[in-house]
C-alpha cells in the first residue's frame, strides 16, 4: 500500500508571511499616507501653512473621534449618533452665549450644562440600538437624521416662542427662531490660549488644548481597564458568553452609548471654541461622517479600535482634507473642482475603507 501522504501546510511563521500579514492589516493608513504625500505635493502648500493648521486639527478634532472608540469596543459598531452629542455641546454653548458668560468660565459652564443633556440623548439612543441589536450603525446613522430635523425644528419654532430668548443677537428679528449663526466671540480660543506657543514663524501651538487631548487618551485608556471597561470588552466579544457569565448586557451598551456620546458634546465644545463662530443648524451635521472617516482611515473597523488609530486617522484625514482642494485645483486647473474633490475625500474615505477592512478581513481569514 501506498502510505498516504500528509498535505504540506504553509509556514505561517515566515518573514514573508509576516511582511504580508502587516501590510494587510495596515493597508488603509498607509493608502491615506501615501494620497496624502501625493496630494501634499501637487498642493504645493507653504510648509507652515500646513504643519500650522495641521496642529490646529490635532488640537481641536481627536476628542470627536476618541467618542466612538467604547461603542466600537463594546460591539455596537460605529456610533454615527454622536451627532445627539454634538448637539448637547452646542445647547450648552447656546446657553452660556445668551447670557454671555465668557473665557474659560463660559467654555467650562457650557461643558457642565451639556453633561445631562447628552446622558439624556446617548440613553435613548442607547435603548433605541437595544431593539437593533446587529444593526446599530445604520440604525444609528438614520437616528442622527431624524435628530438633525428635531434640532432644526426646534430652534426654528419653539425658541422665542415657548422658550423665551431676550438676547437680539441671537434671535431672528421676527422674534421666533435662534440666527443661523451665532458669534461665539467670548469664549473663542478660551481653552487654546491658557497655554499658547506663538513663537514660531507662522505655527501656533495651541498646548494646553494637546494637554486636554492626551489627559481624554489616558482617561479612556485607564477606564477600559476598570471593571466597567472589561464588561464593555466582554460584551464587545460575545454578547452570549457575557450574559451568561451575569453581565446586564443591555445596561452594558447603553452606558456605552451615554459616555460616546458625552465625549462627542464635550469634543463639539473644544471644536468650536476654536472655530469662534457657531453655525446653528449645520455645525452638527458632518460631525459622525467625519469621525467615522478619521478612525477608520487610522486603521480601526467596526470592531476593533485603539487610541493610537484615533490619533492617526485624525492625522491623515485632516491633513488630506487640508490639501485635497488645493491639489485638485492644480491639477484640474478649476477651484470649485478642488471643492468637489474635498466633499468627495470625506464621503469616499469610508467606502474606501470599509471595503479594504473586508479584504483584511477575508485575507486574514484565509491564511489562518
Amino acid at each position: 500500500m501506498i502510505p498516504e501522504q500528509k498535505e504540506l501546510k504553509p509556514n505561517t511563521n515566515s518573514p514573508l508571511i509576516k511582511i504580508k500579514r502587516k501590510l494587510i492589516e495596515f493597508a488603509v493608513p498607509l493608502l491615506f499616507l501615501v494620497l496624502c504625500i501625493i496630494g501634499a505635493y501637487y498642493a504645493r502648500l507653504q510648509p507652515s501653512f500646513l504643519i500650522n493648521e495641521i496642529i490646529m486639527r490635532m488640537a481641536r478634532n481627536p476628542v470627536l473621534v476618541l467618542a466612538l472608540i467604547i461603542p466600537v469596543l463594546a460591539g455596537m459598531g460605529m456610533n454615527f449618533a454622536i451627532v445627539l452629542g454634538a448637539m448637547a455641546g452646542q445647547i450648552g454653548l447656546i446657553i452660556i452665549t445668551h447670557y454671555e458668560a465668557t473665557g474659560i468660565t463660559g467654555v467650562t459652564v457650557a461643558a457642565l450644562i451639556a453633561v445631562p443633556f447628552a446622558i439624556i440623548f446617548g440613553y435613548l439612543t442607547g435603548k433605541l440600538l437595544n431593539r437593533a441589536k446587529g444593526k446599530e450603525m445604520i440604525t444609528s446613522m438614520i437616528f442622527g437624521f431624524f435628530a438633525v430635523y428635531v434640532w432644526q425644528l426646534f430652534f426654528l419654532v419653539f425658541v422665542g416662542s415657548i422658550i423665551p430668548m431676550r438676547n437680539e443677537k441671537m434671535i431672528l428679528s421676527t422674534g421666533v427662531g435662534v440666527r443661523n449663526t451665532v458669534d461665539l466671540v467670548g469664549i473663542r480660543y478660551a481653552l487654546d490660549d491658557i497655554i499658547k506657543i506663538r513663537d514660531l514663524p507662522g505655527i501656533t501651538i495651541p498646548i494646553s488644548t494637546l494637554i486636554v487631548v492626551a489627559l481624554f487618551c489616558i482617561l479612556i485608556t485607564f477606564f477600559m481597564k476598570t471593571k466597567l471597561g472589561q464588561d464593555i470588552r466582554a460584551v464587545g466579544q460575545n454578547m452570549e458568553i457575557a450574559a451568561i457569565s451575569g453581565i446586564n448586557v443591555d445596561k452594558i451598551r447603553i452606558t456605552a452609548i451615554i459616555i460616546s456620546t458625552v465625549l462627542a458634546a464635550w469634543g463639539q465644545i473644544i471644536w468650536l471654541q476654536n472655530i469662534g463662530t457657531l453655525n446653528t443648524y449645520g455645525s452638527h451635521v458632518q460631525v459622525g461622517l467625519f469621525a467615522v472617516a478619521a478612525l477608520l482611515i487610522g486603521g480601526a473597523s467596526v470592531a476593533k479600535a485603539n487610541i493610537w488609530q484615533v490619533l492617526l486617522g485624525t492625522f491623515l484625514f485632516h491633513t488630506l482634507f487640508i490639501i485635497s482642494p488645493t491639489a485638485g485645483r492644480n491639477l484640474l486647473g478649476d477651484a470649485q473642482i478642488g471643492e468637489f474633490f474635498r466633499v468627495f475625500v470625506a464621503y469616499g474615505v469610508i467606502a474606501v475603507a470599509l471595503v479594504l477592512h473586508a479584504w483584511q478581513k477575508h485575507s486574514a481569514a484565509k491564511n489562518k
